[in-house]
């Protein structure tokens, strides 16, 4: 193995998807059966974060949440928020690359199954589902990186991109 493949004390770096998971589901149609009289057609927010922990020396866990509001006027229609995420194996890598790795990459790798997740949901209210669009988590992550470096107040945990009122999926 070449020398810059392997850490300071001779590892080579591994990393590895263990298993994903939908670890929180919430679907709420507050004003239904009424808003399926409603001939409008509705308007959809969403919001997507990004998180994550260490579970142990070299296994991480990551998240992607989103959430899904979808109004019919001043009424909504559904508002559904889905928590996916991962058990990651991630030894010897750099500290360096570390963070990018747990940002960028296990958020890409879990968003399928995510966007997969809130359809099936949507679907099983007798709606048509959903289709989140693609998501570029490495844009998100330096977007976070940057509001971090100029001192910009974040809100809350929120590391994500809000659509506007309105805004299609």
């Amino acid at each position: 193995m070449s020398e810059e493949n392997q850490t300071q004390n001779g590892q080579a770096p591994s990393f590895g998807l263990q298993r994903t998971y939908v670890k929180d589901l919430s679907l709420e149609m507050p004003n239904a059966p009424e808003i399926f009289l409603e001939q409008e057609g509705p308007t959809v927010e969403v919001s997507i974060q990004v998180g994550g922990q260490r579970l142990a020396e070299s296994v991480f866990e990551s998240s992607v949440t989103a959430t899904v509001t979808t109004r019919i006027g001043d009424k909504v229609l559904y508002l559904i928020e889905l928590t996916q995420a991962g058990i990651f194996e991630a030894a010897n890598i750099p500290a360096e690359q570390l963070d990018p790795l747990l940002g960028i990459v296990c958020p890409t790798m879990l968003y399928p199954y995510l966007r997969a997740n809130v359809a099936d949901a949507i679907t099983r209210t007798s709606l048509p589902p959903l289709h989140l669009s693609e998501m570029n988590f490495q844009a998100l992550y330096e977007q976070r990186l940057a509001q971090q470096q100029s001192g910009a107040p974040e809100q809350g945990e929120d590391s994500g991109l809000i659509l506007p009122p309105g805004a299609r999926n």
